[in-house]
């Protein structure tokens, strides 16, 4: 005998459901995997019917029988089930606990009811065995019990369509065609007399019992004949649940899988004596069982393999045909839920299908957005690299950023769509409207890089196209040195706007914007040429005195100026400090606006010791000085460089510091004068024709004399070219005597061997001239310690009266310049 076949006790005498042999009993017989196709049959009748006996014989069971030598008595407690064996579909039997005992007495007939009513809840077949001889009577015949339960189903069950099928034992001599009317009538009469509740009031008994009665013979007294009977009867339990078959009709089943949890239940609810609704209880079951099977998917799903080496694999980057295989896994798993829920009620399993479904995309949903990151990343890459190498091509910059968004966005929407799930309908706008967002963020950072670089290049080409000229401009200090600073300043600027207009065609900007650049050109530029000038005015004080150098050491054709003594210096330090003037003024004020001023009338009182009033003391009426103000007129404070009051301090020491200047003229021009006056005075001379009258008379009188006269003169001119007399006398009469006593032997000797050697015929080769002795000559500086004091003393006077007329501005007076006087006059003297 199988084992399924052996009989499970399923509620035991007392009531108690058997939870684990029930669940046991369904493994065993793998009834989960029945669905609907499956039948539950039930038999119910007096105790010692041979109600255990018949299943036996009919479904090849084991259920205990009575044993009739040891007595009537009660064989069968509780309810017990066991597997119909060689019956398709799978039948479960359910042997029920005989009524009208004696065990449980008169008064005990609960379980009775609660068992009858749990089998027709239950079971699609109900057995009801009753003897031949009891039709017709009322307890006999099961007639209250049967009236109880159509009551109790009248009230509690909605129809499900039962068969009901009367066996009846040990059938007599009375014909079976008399037997089956009756019986049919009783049971008829049953159901009408029942109370029925309003929505079943006039609902026929066929709507929820399928009436069918058989006889069967005697077991005991025609064995054989009963087997035969019996055999013929399984005939009747093979696919018992078809179209045509005992239970063709049969309504709201319990998929095979919920029986266990659904006997449970409907026996927890009869024992409560609560009422029971039957297609409520339906629902129940399946609200339970399906939640348990997508709970069981849903684990399954989450310890997949196959899904877990996709999720791990999705946090290293985008995986390709993604949502491909997603869609695959759970489809994979919806259809198993499908198939193990197919026989739950549709409403349920839909419900918990539905609930299964989200739950999973809930679980791969985090992968699928990971999968858009990684495509979001991937495309803004894909646009920096594609925009790059766009640029790199030559390609306008708009067209290029236009072509490169289109690209990445469509192969954005591309792995959006391969990475989509059949089951989902998950809406990425969001995350596509941010990576736009991003790409329009990234184009614009390119674009403010590119016009950065563009617009740092060509500040770059103004600052090399301004710098140098600016300074040398206002290096220049020229009467047009503005002028020519504001037409550089206009040239070069337009210049460079032109060529950013042409490089900046491909970027598309509109008007506004090319305007704000442009603006920001000239303003770089403009604020270029101030730069230039403050720092030109930071070293105007140098500049002034490079330009009074300038002009006061080189004349009117640039060539050095050597101080002979004819010259002008009083005119010429006029010139020199009026050319410094004129650069003071022009670096005064920035001068790119067209603005008229009287900066340089004001300050040429500087040069003539004259103030001239300004506008603002006029308006008062008083004659105060111009350049006491920290203000030009009509100049605003933005644009000044050097402040009236800076440009009065500035002046005053230019003229200090350039005064060493027109001393060092004015001892050169002294030293000269002195170099040249070795001869004698003029009364000396005129004293010596007067008085040597006599003596030259004698020379014409006697030509010999002449003769001698021309040869000492040619001596004399010899030895003074060999002597270098000049040179030596302009160090000073003293000096020039010490110089010739020191060479004149020498030089007499010299002169006497090349006679000699010339007048032998043998010439000697004309010595290399004499090069100039430096100052520093160890004879010459003997004989100028020793003249030192008296040069100096002559020195210092005539220094001190020439400096007196030329500069005779009480502005240049002062103990300073007095000392630097006399030292400055040692230093010419010593020179």
């Amino acid at each position: 005998m199988e084992k399924g076949s052996c009989a499970t006790q399923l509620i035991d005498a007392n009531g108690k459901f058997n939870v684990e042999g029930v669940n046991n009993f369904v493994k065993s017989i793998k009834l989960g995997d029945c669905g609907l196709s499956y039948a539950v049959v039930a038999i119910m009748g007096p105790q010692s019917s041979g109600k255990s006996t018949l299943l036996n014989h009919l479904f090849q069971t084991n259920f205990k029988e009575m044993d009739a030598y040891r007595g009537r008595n009660q064989t069968t407690k509780g309810i017990w089930i066991a597997k119909a064996v060689d019956i398709e579909p799978c039948t479960v039997v359910m042997d029920l606990e005989g009524t009208d005992g004696r065990e449980r007495g008169e008064d005990d007939t609960t379980f009775e009811k609660q068992s009858a009513l749990f089998a027709l809840a239950v079971s699609d077949i109900v057995l009801v065995n009753m003897w031949c001889h009891d039709i017709g009577r009322e307890h006999a015949a099961n007639k209250p019990l049967l009236k109880t339960v159509f009551q109790v189903m009248m009230r509690l069950f909605s129809p499900r369509k039962t068969t009901l099928l009367f066996v009846i034992r040990d059938k007599t001599k009375t014909p079976f065609e008399y037997l089956e009317p009756l019986l049919r009538d009783d049971i008829q009469k049953i159901w009408d007399t029942v109370s029925k509740p309003v929505a079943h009031k006039h609902t026929p008994l066929s709507e929820f019992f399928n009436v069918k009665v058989i006889a069967l013979s005697s077991y005991e007294e025609k064995e054989e004949q009963f087997r035969d009977q019996v055999a013929h009867l399984k005939q009747h339990f093979f696919q018992s649940i078809s179209p045509g078959g005992l239970s063709g009709d049969r309504r709201g089943v319990i998929p095979a899988s919920g029986f266990s949890f659904s006997a449970q239940k409907i026996w927890e609810v009869i024992k409560q004596n609560k009422d029971l609704d039957l297609p409520a209880h339906k629902v129940m079951v399946a609200t339970v069982r399906c939640e348990e099977i997508a709970n069981e998917k849903y684990m399954q799903l989450a310890s997949n393999k196959s899904w877990l080496e996709l999720e791990k694999a999705i946090q290293a980057g985008p995986i390709s045909g993604l949502g491909e295989k997603l869609t695959s896994l759970l489809e994979t798993f919806l259809s198993e839920y499908d198939s193990e829920a197919v026989f739950f009620d549709e409403s349920v399993r839909d419900s918990k299908r539905k609930d299964l479904e989200l739950k999973l995309l809930q679980l791969v949903y985090p992968a699928f957005i990971t999968m858009v990151g990684h495509l979001r990343s991937k495309s803004l890459h894909n646009f920096k690299m594609r925009l790059e190498e766009s640029l790199h091509k030559g390609e306008g910059f708009a067209v290029a950023v236009h072509t490169c968004i289109n690209s990445c966005m469509l192969d954005f929407d591309s792995g959006c769509a391969d990475a989509t799930i059949k089951q989902a309908d998950w809406d990425v706008s969001k995350l596509r409207d941010k990576l736009f967002r991003d790409i329009e963020a990234q184009a614009a950072f390119v674009c403010n890089e590119k016009l950065s670089e563009l617009i740092a290049r060509y500040e770059k080409k103004l600052d090399i196209a301004l710098s140098e000229p600016v300074q040398l401009l206002l290096e220049s200090g020229a009467i047009n040195t503005w002028a020519s600073i504001r037409n550089l300043l206009k040239h070069e600027t337009d210049a460079t706007v032109e060529s950013l207009r042409a490089a900046v065609t491909g970027f598309e900007l509109d008007q506004s914007a090319f305007d704000n650049m442009v603006q920001n050109l000239h303003d770089y530029a403009r604020s270029l040429v101030e730069k230039k000038a403050r720092e030109e005015a930071g070293k105007i004080l140098s500049r002034m005195k490079d330009r009074f150098t300038t002009v006061f050491n080189h004349d009117d054709d640039s060539l050095p100026r050597v101080w002979t003594g004819k010259e002008d210096i009083r005119t010429i330090t006029r010139d020199a400090r009026a050319a410094s003037l004129k650069l003071l003024s022009t670096m005064a004020v920035i001068r790119l606006d067209e603005r008229e001023d009287n900066i340089e009338t004001v300050l040429s009182s500087l040069l003539d010791g004259v103030a001239v009033a300004s506008p603002r003391y006029r308006n008062v009426g008083t004659s105060g000085d111009p350049l006491a103000s920290s203000t030009w007129d009509e100049v605003p404070p933005e644009e000044t460089l050097i402040t009236p009051v800076q440009c009065k301090s500035l002046w005053r020491q230019f003229r200090m510091e350039t005064e060493y200047t027109i001393t060092q003229a004015l001892s050169a021009q002294e030293a000269y004068k002195r170099s040249n006056d070795w001869l004698p005075p003029l009364w000396a001379v005129m004293a010596m024709v007067i008085l040597g009258f006599n003596e030259f008379m004698l020379l014409l009188r006697n030509p010999l004399y002449l003769l001698v006269l021309f040869v000492i003169f040619l001596l004399s001119k010899a030895m003074w070219v060999q002597m270098d007399i000049t040179r030596d006398f302009q160090n000073g009469t003293l000096a020039g005597l010490l110089a010739l006593t020191s060479r004149f032997l020498p030089t007499i000797m010299s002169l006497l061997r090349r006679l000699a050697e010339e007048g032998q015929g043998h010439p000697t080769p004309q010595p290399p001239q004499r090069p100039p002795r430096p100052i520093s000559h160890q004879s010459f500086k003997n004989d100028h310690q020793q003249s030192s004091s008296v040069s100096s003393t002559m020195a210092d006077t005539a220094l001190s009266s020439n400096v007196t007329s030329v500069d005779n501005d009480p502005e240049c007076s002062s103990p300073q310049l007095t000392h630097r006087r006399v030292s400055n006059g040692d230093n010419a003297e010593t020179s």
